[in-house]
C-alpha cells in the first residue's frame, strides 16, 4: 500500500500500531477491569480468566497489567499455548524459565518447574506469575492436569497464580468435568467485547494524537463505518482506519469519509 499518506496528512509516526508503550495505551473501562482482576488473582495466588474475540485487545490488556508488576518483586513467565500435550506445555514453561531438561518425564518436568518457583519465592523473595496466552487452544486433557502446577505443600500455598487468556470457547472447555479442578481455582473472569461507537471515536482520536495529529481526520460517517466494519474489535479497526487514511490520501481528500473506509475494506477483508 502507498506509504505517502503520512506525508499527505502530516502524520509523524505510523498510526494504529500494536506495539504501544504502556503509557500510550488507551485505558478503556474494559482494560482497567482486566488490570484490577489481574492484580486480584496475583495477590491471592488464584487463576484469572480473560476471554474475548480475536482482536478484542486481550493480549494488550494482559501486557498492560503484567508490565505494572515491579520486576524486583515479581517474576512473570509468559507462554503461548498450542494444541499439544501437557508435555509440550511443560516444555514451553521450562524453556521460559531457563530450565535445562534431561528427561521427557512429565513428573520430572513438573518437579523442576515447582522447584524453580520455590527457589524464586524462598530464595529471591519474589512472587511468580504464569501467563498462558491462546489458552483456548489447550486440550481438555491438558486443562485437566494444569492445576497440579499450583499445588505446593499439600495445596496449602497459593504460590502460582495463572492467567489464562483465550477466546470464548475456553469457557466451554472449562465446563467439562475433566476441567473441574482447574475451573474451581478460577477466582475472577474478564470478557472483552468490541468498543461501542463512542468508544471507537475516542480510540481513533487517541491513536491520531499518538501519531502527531491533533484533529480527528475521520468524518462521523467514517467512524460509524469503521465501527460497523470492525464490530468494535481493535485489530480490525486498526487495519480499517489505516487503510482508509491511505485511500483518502490517494484521493487527495483532507478528511476520511465512509467511501474511503469501504474502499479499505475491500483490501483487507
Amino acid at each position: 500500500m502507498n506509504s505517502n499518506y503520512r506525508a499527505f496528512f502530516g502524520i509523524k509516526k505510523e498510526p494504529f500500531r500494536s506495539d504501544l508503550k504502556n503509557s500510550e495505551i488507551l485505558q478503556t473501562n474494559e482494560l482497567k477491569g482486566v488490570n484490577t482482576r489481574f492484580g486480584y488473582a496475583v495477590n491471592l495466588g488464584g487463576i484469572a480468566l480473560v476471554t474475548g474475540e480475536i482482536g478484542s485487545g486481550k493480549s494488550t490488556a494482559i501486557r498492560f497489567a503484567a508490565e505494572g508488576l515491579h520486576p524486583s518483586d515479581y517474576k512473570t513467565f509468559y507462554v503461548t499455548a498450542t494444541s499439544g500435550s501437557i508435555l509440550e506445555l511443560y516444555r514451553q514453561i521450562t524453556s521460559e524459565m531457563g530450565i535445562l531438561l534431561s528427561s521427557n518425564s512429565k513428573a520430572i518436568m513438573s518437579r523442576l518447574i515447582k522447584k524453580e518457583i520455590m527457589e524464586l519465592i524462598d530464595g529471591k523473595k519474589m512472587k511468580v506469575v504464569l501467563i498462558v496466552d491462546e489458552a483456548s487452544l489447550l486440550r481438555i486433557e491438558v486443562l485437566s492436569e494444569l492445576h497440579t502446577l499450583c499445588q505446593f505443600f499439600k495445596d496449602s500455598k497459593p504460590w502460582l497464580p495463572i492467567i489464562l487468556v483465550g477466546q470464548a470457547n475456553l469457557i466451554d472447555k472449562l465446563m467439562y468435568r475433566a476441567s473441574a479442578s482447574l475451573a474451581s481455582r478460577i477466582i475472577t473472569r474478564s470478557h472483552l467485547e468490541g468498543l461501542d461507537l463512542e468508544g471507537m471515536n475516542q480510540y481513533l482520536e487517541h491513536h491520531l494524537r499518538l501519531a502527531g495529529i491533533k484533529q480527528n481526520l475521520f468524518e462521523e460517517e467514517a467512524i460509524t463505518a469503521i465501527h460497523q466494519g470492525s464490530g468494535g474489535l481493535l485489530r480490525k479497526a486498526n487495519h480499517l482506519a489505516r487503510g482508509a487514511l491511505i485511500a483518502a490520501a490517494g484521493k487527495e481528500a483532507i478528511t476520511v469519509n465512509a467511501d474511503h473506509v469501504r474502499l479499505a475494506s475491500t483490501e483487507i477483508f
